[in-house]
């Protein structure tokens, strides 16, 4: 089973190589419940039930590995906006919850899961117990305290704590890691936490996807701060990391109960590596296409192994 939008390039890679392989797949969208999408299930004496797409139908006692990609989830613009929020929340709690608990089934990667993973304090928390380099990260809101931090750093960066969707009028809008300085601070910053951290005097950026216990690791040179911002800018090669360092990567994973995740680290020109994230759910299908590794058929080879 995989849940995700219509437009979902990686995991059409992924479903391709299903393909190939002859393994029967569904594929869906929480978003397109009523005519694009049914689920029944029953409860008592064992769980039974089905869902169906205009195209294709399971039983969810057949599902043995689920692939949770990028769904999106129906806002009811039709509907007054009390009725909007009360089916929206029917739909979560109702499809999302069958979902969640299917029995004897592998998540790649269960959404709950997930959610707990993209806690970033909670990310670096974790980082520092298994012993990975993390910069000098400050989390406040407090105008004192970071005035003080960015004094005793020098150079340093802001980061979101959380990515969401921004717009001003039509214009849809994101935040990059950007260098910050005391000056540019106020009073404003008191309204919610930030994420403030040292910068690294990086050489390059890695990102390590693992899928299965298999780590795969990308080099990703730009000499840009934030190498999201000009993908032309980039060049790639594959490398191997230090197999303590891999070993880490996944004992990581493991212990937030992942299947996969990408992890995004930098190395600085001494060739020491710096922790600066985990994206559980991350984008990798372009690095297929510039590197030639091979990351569809090993999520193919991941979800035909399902569940127990």
């Amino acid at each position: 089973m995989v849940v995700t939008e219509a437009d979902d390039q990686t995991a059409d890679l992924v479903i391709a190589e299903l393909h190939r392989r002859n393994v029967p797949v569904i594929r869906f969208n929480p978003g397109d419940i009523g005519g694009g999408l049914v689920v029944s299930a029953r409860y008592g004496v064992r769980p039974v039930g089905q869902v169906r797409t205009p195209s294709r139908s399971a039983d969810l006692a057949d599902i043995r590995s689920v692939y949770w990609r990028r769904p999106t989830w129906p806002d009811f613009e039709h509907l007054d906006e009390p009725d909007a929020r009360f089916a929206a929340a029917q739909v979560r709690h109702g499809l999302g919850g069958v979902l969640y608990a299917l029995h004897d089934c592998l998540y790649v990667n269960h959404p709950l899961r997930n959610y707990e993973a993209e806690y970033k304090p909670l990310q670096l928390a974790v980082a520092q117990r298994f012993g990975l380099n993390v910069p000098p990260t400050l989390i406040s809101n407090d105008l004192d305290a970071v005035r003080a931090f960015i004094a005793s750093h020098g150079e340093v960066v802001h980061k979101v704590l959380r990515w969401t969707p921004y717009r001003q009028g039509a214009t849809g809008l994101t935040t990059w890691t950007e260098p910050v300085t005391e000056d540019e601070l106020d009073e404003s910053i008191t309204v919610v936490p930030h994420l403030f951290q040292a910068r690294v005097d990086k050489a390059a950026d890695l990102r390590v996807v693992v899928v299965g216990g298999k780590a795969f690791a990308i080099r990703i040179e730009s000499g840009l701060l934030d190498w999201r911002t000009d993908y032309d800018a980039l060049s790639y090669s594959v490398v191997e990391l230090p197999p303590r360092l891999e070993k880490t990567l996944i004992a990581y994973l493991e212990h937030f109960r992942l299947a996969s995740g990408s992890f995004d680290l930098c190395v600085d020109r001494e060739g020491d590596f710096h922790w600066l994230e985990l994206n559980p759910n991350g984008q990798w299908g372009w690095l297929e296409d510039q590197t030639g590794l091979k990351l569809a058929a090993a999520f193919a080879e991941l979800l035909m192994r399902g569940g127990s």
